[in-house]
C-alpha cells in the first residue's frame, strides 16, 4: 500500500512547525539508524533532548488523530513517537534501506513492529532541489515530493531511499505505525471497502439493507484480521 494525504497540517500547524523547527539544534541523522541504514544514512535528525520536540510531537500526532482518511488506510494499534529531520548542505541523502522490523519504544516499554512507514513534508518543494523519496513499491519505483503539510503513507518492508538535496534545505517528519491489520494485503481490502461503502451511504443512505450488510462484513473482517 502507498498514499498520500493532502494537508494534513492546517496552515497553522505547518507555520509553526517550521518556526520550532528553524531554531532548533540538530544531531547526526544515525542516531536512529539500525547497522544497514547507518551505512547509507547521510542527513540531520532533531534529537531527543531537543526543547522543541514535545510540541512538534503534539502538533502531527493531534492532526493524525483527526485525519478518518489516514485511519481507514493505516488502521494504526501503535505510532512511534515523531521524529523530525533535515537534509541540506553535505548531509543531504539517505541511500537505499530497509527500515527495521522492530523499533524499541523511547520510553523504555517494549517494541513496535514497522508495518507502514510515514513521511511528512515540513518544506515547501519549490524551496528545494532534490530530495524525494524514492521507494521500491511493487508496482515499480516511485518517486514522492509533495506539497509541505502533505503525507505519503507506505509499506515499511520496501526498499526506499531520499534523492540528494542539491539545493537549499529539506525539512521532515518520519514515523513508523503498527497497524491492528499487520497483512499489507488484508489492510488494502478493508480500505477499499471502507471507501466503496462511504461511496454507498452518500448514494443509499446508512439505513438502506445492503449498506448494514456491507458495514457488517467489514467488522467482521476487521474482527478476523485485527490484532488489539
Amino acid at each position: 500500500m502507498l498514499m498520500t494525504f493532502d494537508a494534513v497540517l492546517s496552515a497553522d500547524e505547518l507555520q509553526r512547525c517550521q518556526i520550532l523547527l528553524g531554531g532548533a539544534a540538530w544531531s547526526g541523522g544515525h542516531i536512529t539508524a539500525g547497522k544497514q541504514s547507518a551505512l547509507a544514512k547521510n542527513n540531520q535528525q532533531l534529537d531527543e533532548q531537543s526543547a522543541a520536540l514535545p510540541e512538534l510531537r503534539r502538533i502531527v500526532m493531534t492532526a493524525l488523530s483527526r485525519h478518518a482518511l489516514f485511519f481507514s488506510a493505516a488502521l494504526p494499534k501503535q505510532v512511534f513517537p515523531p521524529l523530525f529531520n533535515r537534509y541540506s548542505g553535505t548531509t543531504n541523502s539517505f541511500g537505499a534501506h530497509v527500515d527495521g522490523a522492530m523499533r524499541p519504544l523511547p520510553d523504555g516499554r517494549g517494541y513496535l513492529r514497522t508495518d507502514l512507514s510515514a513521511t511528512l513534508f515540513l518544506s515547501d518543494p519549490e524551496r528545494y532541489d532534490g530530495g524525494e523519496l524514492i521507494i521500491n513499491d511493487p508496482m515499480g519505483e516511485r518517486s514522492i515530493k509533495l506539497p509541505a503539510g502533505s503525507m505519503v503513507l507506505y509499506s515499511a518492508s520496501t526498499v526506499h531511499r531520499v534523492a540528494a538535496v542539491t539545493r537549499g534545505e529539506r525539512l521532515a517528519c518520519f514515523t513508523w505505525l503498527q497497524s491492528m491489520v499487520r497483512d499489507d494485503g488484508e489492510r488494502r481490502l478493508l480500505f477499499d471497502m471502507d471507501m466503496a461503502l462511504l461511496a454507498l451511504r452518500e448514494q443509499l443512505g446508512d439505513e438502506h439493507d445492503a449498506v448494514v450488510a456491507l458495514t457488517g462484513t467489514y467488522h467482521n473482517l476487521l474482527r478476523r484480521w485485527g490484532e488489539v
